[in-house]
């Protein structure tokens, strides 16, 4: 079966396992396919080659970083490829004379057979012309800060002025965190195996990763029957959420949509929630508000609606609205629980962010109508905990989010993370750092809302949001760079994401 790389950016969404799991998949991978452990690991070399030939093509000298495991076993197996494609190589070996597995141990054998001169121990200085360096050092078992001689390597591949490929996973990270358990490789590129491992994703795996593929080992057309439990979301899928307009749509069918927050001197934060809907789809977009907003609010986004929050207006917008949103700018105040208070009475679909959130911390309730937009910040108040806690395990913080609050869960960062009660988790393959500037959650508000004012579940909704938000940031990005990218820049581009290309099917 011919094997496949494709950037993981220019996929369609691909599935994702839980790292204790990947063990029993590639198991059931190799009887399905009527292959061996040893048979995916020649493959796994092989599509490293051809990934050094397609990136990497000036290659004169590479330097093999081997492990003892069968990461170090891909190792071994790549470098006798690219030996036989006449590029210098040298090995240099975490330990010497170790027991490995028996994969391993015939990779190594081979090399050894073939090898002009010995490995290089962890000890030994390196050549001065090496162009690449190649990181098969740990794998995804790494549970523990990395042993003493491999964190000298890691030290010294991120000192090394080559760029670094890593084989299935930058070694010191952990594959279903994403958090860095001692050195952590710096990657240029990296090379995953069969499917996604989640602290590629989320975390801080994005930052050690660089640009990440993967190799299907050809095994694609196998991996759909065994339902992945975790879906990577790219730009690729919103098409899906988003087809194209009916001829005869109207304002009417897309959505009825009110948005309550913005306390005095915060007219900026449910601006920004209003407008996002707008360039979102929504058909119509009601903002009830502090009384000194109204004016600086109509002057800039005449196409918003905009009255005073008062408990009548509150009521009036509860009964019209087909999509309720509240929390940018909210604030804490006697108005703003109030406010809250008459919301909860609410069956219809919510999206719940900012102070919202922290009330909700303070008065905590679960139901299975609202979805909840918080930061890392938020999270910890939410659940009790340390935000150092939260991103430690980004996915188990989700999940616990939906556990204990209903709905669906979005946990913002680097990955997000949507999740919600029937199990279901998707983490997002978008953004970038430049969306680390005030107003970007309160745009993200408005887009789930208009999602579900336009008729997407709640799950889908926000699914199709985070994309469609850190694909109009990637976009920004393009034209201008990261840093100085604003909320209002995001919002422009939005009208780019929710109109995707139908080619992005294909």
């Amino acid at each position: 079966m011919m094997q496949s790389i494709s950037a993981v950016s220019d996929q369609l969404p691909s599935g994702c396992w839980p790292v204790d799991h990947i063990a029993e998949l590639e198991q059931r991978l190799c009887r399905l396919h009527d292959g061996s452990s040893y048979t995916l690991m020649w493959q796994a070399g092989e599509a490293l080659a051809t990934l050094v030939a397609q990136k990497f093509s000036k290659t004169q000298h590479c330097l093999v970083l081997c492990g003892t495991g069968n990461n170090g076993g891909d190792g071994f197996v790549l470098a006798s490829l690219l030996h036989q494609a006449g590029i210098r190589v040298t090995v240099v070996e975490a330990t010497l004379h170790h027991d490995r597995p028996k994969e391993a141990a015939r990779a190594k054998a081979l090399w050894d057979d073939i090898s002009p001169q010995p490995s290089l121990s962890a000890t030994d200085p390196w050549p001065n012309d090496v162009d690449l360096i190649v990181d098969a050092l740990l794998g995804i078992g790494l549970r523990q800060a990395p042993r003493e001689e491999c964190q000298r390597l890691i030290d010294l591949a991120n000192d090394y002025s080559a760029p670094v490929l890593a084989v299935d996973i930058p070694s010191g990270l952990e594959a279903q965190t994403g958090q860095p358990l001692g050195s952590v490789i710096q990657a240029t590129e990296t090379l995953t195996f069969i499917t996604l491992k989640p602290g590629l994703l989320t975390g801080k795996g994005r930052s050690y990763s660089g640009k990440l593929w993967v190799a299907d080992l050809g095994l694609s057309h196998l991996l759909p029957q065994l339902s992945p439990p975790i879906e990577c979301l790219t730009a690729r899928q919103l098409p899906r959420w988003l087809p194209q307009r009916q001829a005869s749509a109207h304002k009417g069918d897309m959505g009825k949509v009110v948005v309550i927050g913005g306390a005095e001197g915060t007219a900026g934060a449910i601006r920004l929630s209003g407008e996002a809907a707008l360039r979102s789809g929504a058909g119509l977009v009601r903002v009830l508000t502090h009384h000194s907003n109204l004016v600086p609010l109509l002057a800039t986004r005449p196409e918003l609606m905009v009255a005073e929050l008062t408990p009548q207006s509150l009521h009036d917008a509860l009964d019209w609205a087909d999509v309720v949103a509240i929390g940018p700018g909210l604030g804490q105040s006697y108005w703003a629980k109030n406010a809250l208070k008459d919301v909860k009475l609410s069956k219809k679909f919510m999206v719940w962010d900012a102070d919202a959130l922290n009330l909700l911390a303070i008065e905590p309730d679960k139901r299975q109508n609202r979805v909840l937009t918080p930061h890392p910040g938020e999270a910890a108040r939410l659940l009790g905990m340390s935000v150092a806690e939260v991103e430690a395990d980004r996915l188990a913080a989700a999940n616990l989010l939906v556990e204990r609050y209903g709905g669906v869960a979005v946990l913002k960062g680097s990955g997000t993370i949507i999740a919600d009660s029937s199990a279901t988790t998707s983490i997002a393959y978008v953004g970038n750092p430049g969306m680390a500037s005030g107003g970007m959650g309160d745009v993200l508000t408005g887009v789930v809302t208009a999602f579900l004012g336009q008729g997407l579940e709640p799950y889908e909704a926000a699914c199709a949001a985070v994309v469609a938000h850190g694909h109009a940031a990637d976009l920004v990005a393009a034209d201008h760079g990261m840093r100085g990218m604003l909320a209002l820049d995001v919002i422009e581009k939005l009208r780019i994401s929710v109109n995707p290309l139908q080619d992005l099917k294909e």
